[in-house]
């Protein structure tokens, strides 16, 4: 079998895959923006993160079900800045930055935007393109998580919280240590609705420490 021919059958197998799968059915029928929705859902409900009056700010949020479902939640008196390299179609109660979280200048914006206001809240769903080289892959996902935990402990409030996804390869249990030397406690958390062969999983930190 060619190259060629693997990825065609790869892809078809993904979007046979996609079409049957449960949560974006569930997604569409209930008017969310993609199925990741159900992963915040489910830690949120476990653990209620988001509740009113909260600044919250959401870290790779395109297409935007996260902020769809944190908007409401966060309503009456809350306020939600997203930002994503990606472009998203606006929604409201949520201030959208476009810009690369990796560039000096994007962190920039985001800083103005809060104006000095302290976040009780910061989400991380980001993930970078993915190569298939399972070292390099790790090793972007975990600065990426590096950078979030770097802007959490910056920006939350004392006894803010942090959700990060992460994948469990290299730099895991090193990131997990990282992460107890800030905050009073952390939680590993596998929401039914992320796919059993991905090593995607979320660290719920808890409780930034002044």
């Amino acid at each position: 079998m060619t190259q060629k021919s693997r990825q065609q059958k790869k892809s078809k197998a993904w979007m046979h895959e996609h079409v049957t799968d449960p949560y974006v059915q569930k997604a569409k029928a209930e008017g969310w923006r993609s199925r990741a929705v159900f992963k915040l859902i489910e830690i949120d409900d476990k653990d209620h993160l988001l509740k009113p009056g909260m600044t919250v700010v959401d870290l790779g949020a395109a297409p935007g079900s996260w902020c769809q479902y944190a908007a409401r939640r966060i309503q009456p008196g809350g306020k939600l800045i997203a930002l994503d390299l990606l472009e998203m179609t606006p929604m409201a109660g949520v201030e959208f930055i476009q810009g690369d979280f990796l560039e000096e200048e994007t962190l920039d914006r985001l800083k103005s935007v809060l104006a000095g206001r302290r976040v009780d809240l910061v989400l991380s769903d980001m993930a970078p393109n993915m190569s298939g080289i399972a070292v390099a892959d790790d090793a972007r996902v975990m600065h990426l998580a590096e950078l979030a935990l770097e802007f959490a402990r910056g920006h939350l409030k004392p006894g803010g919280c942090m959700l990060v996804k992460v994948f469990q390869g290299s730099g895991f249990m090193e990131l997990r240590k990282e992460i107890m030397t800030s905050f009073d406690s952390l939680l590993v958390r596998k929401p039914a609705a992320s796919r059993d062969r991905s090593a995607e999983t979320y660290l719920l930190a808890r409780g930034l420490r002044p």
